[in-house]
């Protein structure tokens, strides 16, 4: 293509996109300050990853010492707050707002030590439900549910403190890098053991006890979604399962809508669930019928 052409044809293209830009869908924050930046994101939940299990990942350690990773996470942190709940048009976010970023920055570092302590439980429950775990540091070191239960208890304050944006971007890198996905809004108890994992999904409004073990390919999410009078979907209602306290669902299970499933209960590998169970329930599909052909004829 000739200089001139090529240069014609591009100035179209760039005249037709900012055109496009100019809709107000809110796909198009050109002023890139107004938005969270994935990429410090997720440094800052590395980081914070590093804090949890100290000695574990020491890309960030060098010649910082814990007080040091403290402050730069504070600071991350607070800057991706910031950009998170700026609203105005203005470069810099007021007083009151900064205060706010601070103060749910705070609140996520002042919480490590509790998490620390949740989490010590989930490497138990781990180690002592996996044979084939030869240790906790194995569990810390490799088990991607523990990866995705670390970052969504992170994620899970900033939800809780109504911080936009950055938990579920949070939960999303797990998902990512895990295939495990839990959104930041679940209420997890100590003590999950995510098995393999992959496949995971844990919605927004469910409830889970303490020493509950899920494996692969298992659904905690909604049956139905109510709609208003206009036929839009209704948010913020409790519409995903709770479960007991040392429950144990199998790979490929089901489990939809706000029902309640109670302690010491099991639900078997592709159960499709969607009424409540009482405690020490044992609920499994039907076993399918295999047909073997010998000389074409089936046995």
């Amino acid at each position: 293509m000739r200089c001139g052409k090529k240069l014609k044809k591009l100035t179209c293209v760039t005249a037709d996109l900012t055109r496009s830009y100019e809709d107000g869908f809110g796909v198009n924050y050109t002023n890139r300050d107004h938005l969270p930046r994935r990429s410090e994101v997720v440094s800052v939940t590395d980081k914070l990853l590093e804090l949890l299990f100290p000695g574990f990942d020491q890309r960030f350690r060098g010649e910082v010492d814990t007080e040091e990773l403290v402050e730069i996470c504070f600071d991350e942190l607070a800057s991706q707050i910031c950009r998170a709940l700026h609203r105005s048009n203005s470069s810099t976010c007021g007083c009151d707002e900064e205060a706010r970023c601070e103060e749910a920055a705070f609140m996520l570092l002042s919480e490590l030590p509790n998490i620390r302590e949740m989490l010590k439980e989930d490497v138990k429950a781990a180690y002592i439900g996996d044979p084939a775990a030869a240790s906790c540091d194995e569990v810390i070191l490799s088990y991607p549910g523990l990866k995705a239960i670390a970052i969504q208890r992170l994620a899970h304050v900033l939800y809780e403190a109504k911080i936009p944006f950055i938990p579920r971007m949070m939960t999303e890198y797990a998902h990512s890098s895990t295939g495990i996905d839990i959104h930041p809004g679940a209420h997890i108890g100590k003590g999950l053991f995510i098995d393999h994992g992959t496949g995971v999904v844990i919605g927004e409004t469910a409830v889970l006890g303490e020493m509950v073990r899920i494996y692969q390919g298992v659904t905690l999410g909604a049956v139905s979604f109510p709609k208003d009078a206009c036929g839009a979907l209704i948010k913020g209602q409790k519409r995903h399962p709770t479960i007991g306290n040392n429950v144990i669902i199998y790979s490929g299970a089901s489990v939809l809508g706000d029902i309640t499933i109670g302690d010491n209960s099991v639900i078997g590998g592709n159960v499709w669930l969607t009424e409540s169970l009482p405690a020490g329930t044992k609920i499994t599909a039907a076993m399918p019928e295999n047909h073997k052909k010998f000389n074409g004829q089936s046995k």
